[in-house]
């Protein structure tokens, strides 16, 4: 998290830090924006998680 960090303030975009552990092309990171659909999935020992990530939504 430290990397992406150090990374995302290096590019002024200091805001998008969490954002980019799912953004991994160089695209998405220079404009912000998703591109490609990406998924995170893990699990605790009461719950299945899975995050998306995908083009297209607003917040």
């Amino acid at each position: 998290m430290e990397k992406l960090e150090k990374e995302a303030a290096e590019l002024g975009k200091g805001s998008f830090k969490y954002a980019w552990v799912l953004d991994k092309l160089k695209a998405e990171r220079e404009r912000g924006i998703t591109i490609d659909i990406a998924l995170w999935k893990f699990e605790t020992p009461k719950y299945s998680v899975t995050v998306i990530d995908a083009p297209g939504h607003r917040d």
